[in-house]
């Protein structure tokens, strides 16, 4: 973990079986949100806040993720992953200590992770990173926004050697 990262304490409850290994889904999280932190202070110059900050992280699946994203987002399907920040920010400003939700669902993610032909723990740390960078305020939503947190994704990934998610 690198030494200048924000301290974040992860919150992370269960309620799917399939979330077989929790300390190595623990110890993904403790290690990609260091690397996160760091990179955006270094790189992009994000201001973190100097007390610890909190994120709660829910393991599902693709029946419960459906009926968040089908209430939350108006969306009727499973998908991978879900952000709800604790406050909207725009890309740059401090985020509050607590910093929000992200909630993953494991049959979504291991049927992309072998569709990409990657190890599901690869297919995880993309997404908790892409999962993150939302929390603080990064959005695909255009192709500018999208670009840049593309590139983030991306630097990031290949700073920790994984592979570019966007190479094809």
């Amino acid at each position: 973990m690198p030494d200048n990262s924000a301290e974040i304490a992860i919150d992370i409850a269960v309620d799917s079986d399939q979330w077989q290994d929790i300390e190595a889904f623990e110890e993904l999280a403790q290690k990609t949100s260091a690397i996160v932190t760091s990179w955006l202070e270094e790189r992009e110059g994000i201001k973190f806040p100097q007390v610890p900050m909190e994120l709660s992280v829910l393991l599902t699946d693709d029946a419960s993720i459906k009926e968040i994203n089908s209430k939350w987002r108006r969306q009727d399907k499973a998908t991978n992953v879900l952000s709800f920040p604790t406050k909207e920010l725009d890309v740059g400003e401090t985020p509050l200590p607590l910093l929000g939700d992200v909630i993953f669902a494991y049959e979504t993610i291991l049927r992309e992770a072998e569709e990409l032909t990657k190890s599901f723990e690869e297919h995880l740390t993309h997404l908790f990173i892409h999962g993150f960078l939302h929390l603080l305020g990064y959005d695909h939503i255009n192709d500018t926004d999208a670009e840049q947190m593309e590139r983030i994704e991306t630097g990031i990934l290949l700073s920790i050697g994984l592979s570019d998610p966007y190479e094809n």
